[in-house]
């Protein structure tokens, strides 16, 4: 419901302010965000791959095939995708600041600042959530359902972090 908000907040000033728009999205550096999106949209599927191996109950590698490797080894993957998607982020807002686009510099940066800081936010929290998933099937004696049903929730909350991203970069990005 958050997300609606932010997008009804971002079309509404946006048609309420073309010329801004249309001025403050040269800044964006486009083939820069969409290799960010690939990055993390392909943490999405390294993130599937590690539910299929906790459907299988196999928290751990047992080689270095790709078939043999465990949940852990596969939200690990994912873990630093998406940490690389985030200094990405951080990346691009600094190359922003620099050229004068701030949270406070005009309504488009208000907008673009909250609607990807808080999606970064989001991230962050599946981060934290992957490193407790991992950590959890490294104390426990049994990997049972228990912990496989908490990496499918982390997964579900992942996999909607990621079409949410989507979203997002093709209003912010891709629609003029």
């Amino acid at each position: 419901m958050f997300f609606a908000g932010l997008f009804a907040i971002y079309f509404t000033l946006r048609s309420t302010s073309p010329q801004l728009w249309a001025a403050q999205t040269e800044h964006l550096n486009i083939p820069y965000a969409l290799v960010n999106t690939l990055i993390l949209v392909f943490s999405s599927v390294t993130c599937q791959f590690g539910v299929f191996a906790a459907e299988r109950l196999q928290p751990r590698s047992t080689g270095w095939k790709f078939s043999e490797w465990g949940m852990t080894r596969w939200f690990l993957v994912s873990y630093a995708l998406g940490a690389i998607f985030v200094t990405g982020q951080i990346f691009e807002y600094a190359t922003l600041v620099a050229e004068h686009v701030t949270l406070a510099s005009d309504p488009y940066g208000s907008a673009f600042y909250l609607t990807t800081g808080f999606h970064a936010i989001h991230v962050t929290c599946g981060l934290i959530a992957f490193l407790l998933v991992i950590g959890r099937a490294y104390s426990v004696k049994n990997f049972g359902h228990k912990e496989a049903t908490s990496a499918i929730v982390v997964s579900y909350y992942w996999h909607f972090v990621d079409v949410v991203w989507i979203g997002l970069f093709l209003v912010i990005y891709v629609l003029k």
